[in-house]
């Protein structure tokens, strides 16, 4: 039992460690620009936008919908900020496709908190930037976590 703890404790220190939350700086941000990518170039150019819960086709704009445009505009900025996060020394570069996988991951959570909750009657104080507060905190926690597991960090 003493061991297991141990191996608990140490792996939070890791978890918390300069070089990991580095990480998790890079990737909040990242997460952020590959949302705001998304949102905007999937408005201005997506085709077509299905909701995130169902599929089923809605207009552009709606709460929790995504296109293939949009969704990929999100991945090259979320590709830009991890890009700079190597290039500026502020993580290795083993570090860069776990923090747009945790990007691509965030980004799709908080369509599904759009399409779900946001908005709906009696959650008022969910409000855009609340969503946008858990989505950067998602996008941190996710590549962490990755690059832990990976051994990037």
């Amino acid at each position: 039992a003493l061991a297991y703890r141990r191996a608990v404790l140490g792996r939070a220190a890791v978890a918390l460690s300069p070089p990991a939350l580095l990480v998790g700086v890079v990737a909040s941000l990242a997460t952020k620009l590959g949302d705001t990518f998304a949102s905007e170039i999937g408005k201005a150019y997506g085709r077509t936008t299905y909701l995130s819960t169902t599929f089923r086709r809605v207009p552009p704009g709606t709460e929790g919908a995504v296109s293939l445009e949009g969704t990929l505009a999100g991945v090259g900025g979320s590709l830009i900020l991890a890009g700079y996060g190597v290039g500026s020394g502020l993580m290795p570069p083993a570090a860069a496709l776990p923090t747009v996988l945790a990007a691509w991951i965030a980004n799709n959570v908080e369509s599904i908190i759009g399409a779900t909750a946001q908005g709906k009657q009696g959650l008022g104080w969910l409000t855009n930037e609340v969503v946008n507060f858990i989505n950067t905190l998602v996008g941190a926690a996710a590549a962490i976590g990755l690059c832990l597991l990976t051994g990037a960090v």
